[in-house]
This record gives C-alpha cells, structure tokens and sequence, in this order.
C-alpha cells in the first residue's frame, strides 16, 4: 500500500509539471502575439542580464536566480519601450532548520527618456515597506491625505519628487491605486505583484505613456 501511494504521488508531481510547463508555454504564446500586434520584437529566451543593465532599479536586484523572459521591445508612439516578466529567489529558514526556497514572478514595464532623472520611488505599502527597509528610502509626505495613505512616495530629490506628484499626477495615481512606480536615470518602470495577463499589455502600455505625458514640460526640457 505504502508503494501504490508513492507511486500515486509521483505521477501527480509529473502530471503538474507537465501542466505547468503547458500553461508556461502558453502564456509565452500569448505574450508573443501581443507583442506582435504591438509591433514589438519579443524573445522567448531568459536574460539574466536585467540586473546588469539595469542595477538602479531597485526591483531587479533583490534575491538571487534573477532572470527576464517573455521580453519584448520596440517602439510604441515614439517612446522607446521594453516589457518583460520577472523572477527572483528569497530564502528562509522553518523552525526545524529546513532552508525553504520562496520563488517570485512580476511584470515589469520601462520607458526610456532622452534625459536622466533623479530616483524616485511611488508605490503601495505591500512593494514599498520590503524595499523601504532594504534601501532605508524615507516616506515623503503630501497634502492629499488618501494619495498619502494609499501610496508611499520616497526621493532623494523632495522637490523632483513634489514635481512628479502634481495634483493632476495624483489624481491619475489614485484612479489607478494598481500601480508601482520607480523612476531612475533614463527610465520610467511600472512594476507588479504578479505576471499579467497578456491581455492586459496593450493597456498597461498605455499607462506608462500617459504616467510620461503628465511630466512638466519644464522637466523633460531642463
């Protein structure tokens, strides 16, 4: 009995990977389209080189394994733009010693400016308090009390930071209380909890892009 039982359990634990790798593939297939009517280039592969090209930005260099995939780039009205899934590994040990292995997955959206900026970190409480305590990044405070009870705002450069948050900038952010954003250099990231649908690409492109125009002129200028 004892056998059948383990038997039983090894054809479950192939049959999920089988599943998994299915829907794995699936999702790339999805994302390859999307990609496509976008008229971005996508490549399938891993990149475990995010990290290098990027290391200002803060999301890409927690954890170890870190790799990119179902990375796609191009152009989307001009704005030169890449979006990619993400995973990273954290550790932990139970209280019986046994070293656990905790895997994370994000979506990950950039826009690239003609012009560096200073760092500049929006988001919820669940992203910014791991990061926050990592980083020892203070919150800056606003006068709208919800857009400071919903999203933590920190930046080297308070008054970068009070030129970003605008009203018509927060009023945005709190119509769209999903969104995480870091900006750094020459980049403008959306970051997420999850992988996203590939249904939802079209759509969070198109945030990125309005999160850019609502930039003052003087600072895409100066």
């Amino acid at each position: 009995m004892h056998i059948v039982i383990v038997i039983i359990v090894i054809i479950a634990i192939i049959l999920l990977a089988i599943y998994s790798s299915w829907v794995a593939r699936q999702r790339t297939l999805a994302m390859q389209q999307a990609a496509h009517s976008l008229g971005l280039t996508f490549y399938d592969h891993q990149d475990a080189s995010m990290d290098e090209r990027y290391p200002f930005l803060n999301k890409l260099c927690q954890g170890s394994n870190r790799y990119a995939y179902n990375i796609m780039s191009g152009t989307i009205r001009q704005h030169p733009v890449t979006a990619f899934d993400y995973h990273y590994e954290t550790y932990s040990t139970d209280s019986k010693g046994k070293r656990r292995t905790s895997h994370h997955y994000f979506s990950f959206f950039i826009l690239e400016f003609e012009r560096s900026f200073p760092e500049l970190l929006i988001c919820q409480e669940a992203w910014y308090g791991p990061i926050a305590k990592f980083f020892g990044f203070d919150d800056i405070n606003f006068e709208s009390a919800e857009f400071s009870r919903r999203f933590n705002v920190s930046s080297p450069d308070k008054k970068f930071a009070y030129d970003i948050c605008h009203p018509q900038m927060i009023e945005y952010l709190l119509a769209n209380q999903d969104l995480n954003i870091e900006i750094e250099h020459r980049c403008l990231t959306l970051f997420f909890g999850s992988c996203l649908d590939p249904g939802q690409l079209p759509y969070n492109f198109e945030r990125l892009i309005a999160i850019r125009d609502f930039f003052p002129n003087y600072l895409m200028n100066g």
